[in-house]
């Protein structure tokens, strides 16, 4: 419920929990794939269990839960009937238990169904599905979906910290070695910043939600790298507070709208509006170029994206490593500095850290994070100019 009901993400709070509790491997492993595939199976499972509701709209969230796990065993896990509502009803509240064990028979009963639309079937948004049909054709959006809504493999790093295999192919690229300077720019929750402290670097792991990085350094002292290998600080990646050409390398798993891994993020179908696609590849390209300006030169440039089709990536501009792209920005991604921001009416300083864009949620237009001032990330006013920050004694840019 709190997925749906508070906005958490699965893949952070399923593990928190799951280690309060004394459940063996092979029941974690089902507990998993419940709550992933109720979350993925989201509209689907609606659709089965509302046909059967007098007033669909008016069911209490917990109840909506509860059917919806039922529903899910019943026509994606093939569960037989008689167990799949038992434990079901079994396992729920008292108040609850005479509608689960009505509907759920009647869901059972209908089973199989020819679904109204491959929108509800594969369950995902219409746009979803519109978007991928016009990239990649019906059928090719259709198979890709199908395997996006199938469980991911779960891979085992030999530090023993599950990261998808995609993630780590990731960090293995940037090949940082002993001696070098490392930035993850956008690091939390910390699984490519451990790796790539893990092999030797000096890792700065910055993000721009100083809360999640909490994530990254609980990571590190977990792995045994809470010893100066690996740092964390909580920074505006498009207004990095380090000096130009500052490091080794820099890598840049920046925000994206995450329809390249819905595999293994149930719940970012439901995160994603249409209208985020573009705002956030207009601050992909911004923090592509903050990224090339920091790194020593000559260094290469390598983009990698995990985005299935075309419209749902930048094209980013190159420049050079260690030269800015170009010209002050204002807050407003992708415009020149006018006097005063054209979105906000606030007077843009030419200093570090802008208010950061705020990616609007369906039916919003883009904006700012009001709560926070032209300052640098830190709370350091832009008119004390640029600072450098300590971490154990070494001065890092």
């Amino acid at each position: 419920m709190r997925i749906d009901t508070e906005g958490a993400y699965a893949n952070l709070l399923l593990p928190t929990l799951l280690e309060r509790t004394s459940l063996d491997r092979r029941d974690r492993g089902f507990v998993t794939e419940l709550v992933y595939g109720v979350t993925r199976g989201r509209r689907s499972c609606d659709w089965l269990v509302d046909r059967f509701l007098p007033d669909p709209d008016r069911i209490d969230p917990t109840a909506r839960a509860w059917l919806r796990l039922g529903a899910f065993q019943l026509a994606f896990l093939d569960t037989p009937a008689h167990a799949a509502v038992g434990a079901t009803v079994e396992s729920a509240p008292g108040k609850l238990k005479g509608l689960l064990n009505a509907v759920l028979r009647k869901v059972a009963a209908g089973l199989p169904v020819t679904w109204p639309d491959e929108a509800t079937r594969l369950s995902q948004p219409d746009w979803i599905i519109r978007r991928l049909t016009g990239d990649l054709g019906e059928s090719e959006a259709v198979a890709a979906l199908e395997v996006m809504n199938r469980s991911p493999s779960v891979t085992t790093r030999d530090d023993g910290y599950v990261q998808d295999q995609a993630s780590q192919w990731v960090a293995d690229a940037v090949g940082a070695a002993p001696g070098e300077l490392v930035l993850d720019m956008c690091a939390a929750p910390g699984g490519k910043a451990t790796a790539m402290a893990g092999a030797g670097a000096t890792v700065v792991a910055a993000d721009a939600r100083a809360g999640r990085l909490g994530l990254v350094a609980a990571n590190a002292a977990r792995l045994g790298l809470d010893d100066g290998r690996l740092v964390t600080i909580a920074a505006d990646g498009t207004r990095p507070p380090f000096r130009p050409a500052a490091f080794d390398k820099v890598l840049l798993d920046a925000p994206c709208s995450g329809l390249g891994a819905l595999r293994r993020r149930p719940d970012a179908r439901w995160r994603i509006a249409e209208t985020d696609v573009e705002v956030l590849a207009a601050l992909q390209i911004d923090l592509v170029e903050a990224a090339q300006a920091l790194v020593r030169p000559p260094a290469p440039s390598t983009t990698i994206s995990p985005a299935p089709t075309p419209s749902s990536s930048p094209s980013p501009r190159r420049v050079a490593p260690g030269t800015r792209s170009g010209g002050e920005r204002c807050c407003c991604p992708r415009r020149p500095t006018p006097t005063a921001c054209t979105s906000c009416g606030s007077g843009c300083p030419t200093g570090p850290s802008p208010r950061r864009p705020v990616v609007p949620r369906a039916g919003q237009t883009p904006g700012h994070d009001r709560s926070r001032r032209h300052d640098h990330s830190c709370g350091r006013p832009a008119s004390q100019g640029p600072h450098r920050v300590r971490w154990g004694g070494r001065r890092y840019p």
